[in-house]
């Protein structure tokens, strides 16, 4: 099995209309499908959100947010029952996304321009590869990066890694 690329990233959020103008119009990514209930109407292997689409029928079921071609960001809105946001890092499992740029220090001065607050300012990590971090009104934390010519996720890094453990 080989796999092209990621396909797109999802989240659950209880303020819909902040996550979008930060996706849209704070880091100017565009909507591509928003999904209504209505279109559930007669689905039966989606129960609740047929019984959504009898009562709320025009409220937003999802949206896919274009990150670049062919990958997105999808955000649902709440659920009924559902438990609030984690902590950023405060479970095993899901931490962090990336978002590769060309110019990072340009990329700074258009977040900082719209308001964004910058959590850790540009610096190269130890992949050689520059990073800067920011969150999203939920909470969600992500990486901006901008590739170098030394990069380890172009290079690799792993004849140690071959040695220690006889892979």
């Amino acid at each position: 099995m080989k796999f092209n690329e990621i396909m797109h990233l999802s989240f659950y959020t209880d303020q819909m209309d902040v996550m979008r103008d930060f996706y849209e119009n704070k880091l100017g990514l565009k909507a591509k499908i928003i999904m209504r209930y209505d279109a559930y109407k007669d689905n039966p292997k989606r129960q609740a959100w047929t019984k959504r689409a009898r009562t709320l029928p025009k409220d937003i079921a999802y949206i896919f947010i274009e990150i670049a071609p062919g990958q997105y960001l999808e955000l649902f809105p709440k659920a009924d029952g559902q438990k609030e946001h984690e902590p950023a890092n405060s479970r095993v499992g899901y931490s962090h996304f990336a978002l590769m740029v060309d110019d990072i220090f340009q990329a700074r001065e258009e977040l900082v321009q719209a308001g964004i607050e910058i959590d850790v300012e540009p610096n190269k990590g130890q992949s050689q590869t520059w990073q800067m971090w920011i969150h999203d009104p939920d909470g969600n934390k992500f990486e901006i990066m901008q590739y170098t010519d030394l990069s380890l996720q172009h290079h690799g890094n792993i004849e140690e890694d071959r040695q220690k453990y006889s892979l």
